[in-house]
């Protein structure tokens, strides 16, 4: 028994290593690379492995956790914000896309009511993983689009339990109570009062809990807290009938404004690759080409009858809710498959009797063939229908004239407010600079003031590499963006270590992130500015010029040598707290003994050796 189960592992990771940057290479995204490998691997092609249904089973867990990944980056007001979008669109999605289905298998295959209604729920549902992870490997869960689409896979997996409870309707049986025995308002009941516990569990528990851990400075204690809250999470949801995606990402957004937020992303991010490379894998390995051959024209027909269907409901849900052009495109194509819960729901549509043996055979079929196409939908429309749309907005702009080596020795990366004054201070002095800008408003604007700046992502090589990082000097980051900076760092790092590089930092602990990564100059974007501000207030209150702007300068120097100080700790809240008030006590004590000195007015007290920052 370990010895086949380490085979099936070896042959799964064999395959993953082969296939994916095989697929990468030509284009193809890691997804599509993960299903064929499956394929190939799978018990109706090479017979590598037997049936995956129990490697789905763990690899679902992979979902779970891209939840909670995703719930991290998401604050509460945030997913505030998109509440239209998930009950209106995603409501709408699921009820349209269900009568859609059921009309047509009514009218082209005279199928029973009931079935046709179930079909057509199951069909409703789209695949979280392979949406969710396919947007994100290019870049496109944060356009319009790609929020829109987030928005209705919440939702889907809201639906699941009506779903659920619909089922032995349509079979003319109750439905058994589900939950541990819950039924009725004890179960809604249950479910709100767990969500509440989420809530207050998130705010009393879980970070008195991760505090306790990461004083331990045991790196594998953390990151079996990690694993634990989104196990528990997960097993709390399973527990009442809902989605463990959708309980792990709950988790996710309660602990969303949390000091470990990084900490966790971090811990998880190798553990959700790997599952989520099993799901796919395992996906890929379920699709029974023996049925595919043994119906050649009906089940790639109905795939593609079903892609057509829920592309022309989602299609239109996106102009009506105004959605811009391309972008509805999109949100159609990234939701036109069906979804993995559809192999749980045929599962249990078949149990009550709602199905037959054939008909859920040939579902399963069609779920794991429509999922298999969605990769090459999104390829279709990143090749030909974006480029397309987007005239005039930011992919246009990529291929507007790259950046040229004018022999500059500076390059300024984001020309906002804050770039701006540095470049004019640069320029003023005879410094030429080349400016590289991402915001195409921000662009735009510049441009009207007859300042040649070129539009482009520095965190890419080649565009570095064009805008003449060779030859250059120094780079300026301006960019407020945490993780935009620390990647254009990593890339400048790499191949470009000769430059100099003086970054921006938006606070403390988008500084420290940048002292990890080893940048040598870094600018907090408001010190000067408040200490301006606080200085002219003494003057105000009575203190002289000489004796405001010594002690400005006296609070500047300790609080950068506090800050520098309490770098080892910034990861550790409680011992960064308590650091912190012993430095503030010797900052006040120190500014106490200052104006006790008679001597206020000597010019070599506020002349310092050590250039602030």
């Amino acid at each position: 028994m370990e010895n086949n189960f380490l085979l099936q592992a070896a042959i799964y990771l064999a395959a993953a290593v082969v296939a994916v940057p095989l697929s990468k290479r030509l284009g193809l995204g890691s997804v599509l690379g993960y299903l064929l490998a499956g394929v190939l691997i799978g018990p109706y092609a090479l017979g590598l492995v037997g049936d995956a249904r129990e490697e789905m089973h763990v690899a679902e867990f992979g979902v779970a956790l891209m939840l909670f990944l995703i719930g991290l980056e998401l604050q509460p007001r945030k997913l505030w914000q998109l509440r239209g979008a998930i009950l209106g669109m995603g409501g709408a999605q699921v009820l349209l896309t269900a009568a859609v289905v059921a009309t047509l298998l009514l009218l082209l295959f005279a199928q029973d009511w009931r079935t046709a209604v179930a079909i057509g729920l199951i069909l409703a549902l789209s695949s979280t993983a392979i949406v969710l992870q396919s947007l994100s490997e290019k870049k496109l869960l944060k356009t319009q689009g790609g929020r829109s689409a987030f928005a209705v896979l919440l939702l889907q997996d809201i639906a699941v339990i009506p779903i659920l409870a619909l089922l032995p309707l349509l079979a003319g049986t109750a439905p058994e109570a589900e939950a541990g025995g819950l039924e009725g308002w004890r179960y809604a009941l249950a479910v709100v009062g767990t969500i509440a516990a989420f809530a207050l569990a998130g705010r009393y528990l879980l970070g008195p809990l991760l505090r306790l851990v990461a004083g331990s400075e045991l790196r594998e204690m953390f990151t079996a807290s990690a694993l634990l809250i989104v196990v528990a999470s997960a097993a709390v949801m399973l527990w009442l009938g809902l989605s463990p995606a959708l309980g792990t990402f709950l988790a996710g957004v309660i602990l969303a404004e949390s000091e470990f937020r990084h900490e966790l992303e971090a811990d998880i991010q190798p553990f959700k690759g790997l599952l989520l490379g099993l799901f796919f894998l395992a996906v890929g390995a379920n699709l029974n080409l023996h049925l595919v051959m043994e119906y050649p024209l009906l089940l790639p027909g109905l795939a593609l009858l079903l892609v057509v269907a829920k592309c022309a409901v989602l299609f239109a849900l996106a102009r009506a809710a105004g959605m811009s052009r391309g972008e509805d495109w999109l949100f159609a194509l990234s939701l036109a498959q069906a979804g993995e819960f559809g192999f749980v729901l045929v599962s249990f549509a078949a149990g009550q009797r709602v199905l037959d043996g054939t008909t859920g055979n040939l579902l399963v079929a069609l779920i794991a063939l429509s999922m298999v196409l969605t990769p090459v939908l999104l390829l279709v429309y990143e090749r030909f229908i974006q480029p397309r749309y987007l005239r005039g907005g930011e992919r246009e702009r990529e291929e507007e004239e790259p950046p040229v080596d004018s022999g500059s020795p500076v390059i300024i990366v984001g020309y906002g407010r804050f770039g701006q004054i540095a470049g004019r201070l640069l320029n003023a002095c005879g410094f030429d600079t080349t400016l590289l800008e991402r915001n195409a408003e921000q662009l735009d604007m510049v441009r009207r003031y007859g300042i040649q700046a070129y539009y482009g992502d520095a965190s890419r090589e080649d565009l570095l590499r064009a805008a003449g990082a060779r030859n250059a000097q120094l780079v300026i980051l301006t960019l407020s963006d945490q993780a935009a900076s620390l990647e254009i760092v990593a890339q400048l790092q790499k191949h470009f270590p000769h430059l100099a590089i003086l970054a921006r930092a938006r606070n403390r602990m988008h500084h420290y992130a940048l002292m990890e990564a080893g940048v040598p100059y870094i600018f907090r974007e408001t010190v000067d500015s408040a200490l301006s501000i606080g200085e002219k207030a003494l003057e105000l209150l009575g203190l002289s010029p000489l004796q405001a702007r010594r002690v400005a300068r006296k609070f500047k120097q300790h609080d950068q040598r506090m800050l520098e100080s309490l770098f080892p700790y910034w990861r550790d809240e409680s011992r960064h707290i308590a650091e912190t008030r012993i430095y503030r006590e010797q900052l006040l004590q120190a500014l106490r003994e200052d104006r006790r000195d008679k001597d206020l007015h000597l010019d070599h007290y506020w002349e310092d050796s050590r250039p602030g920052l």
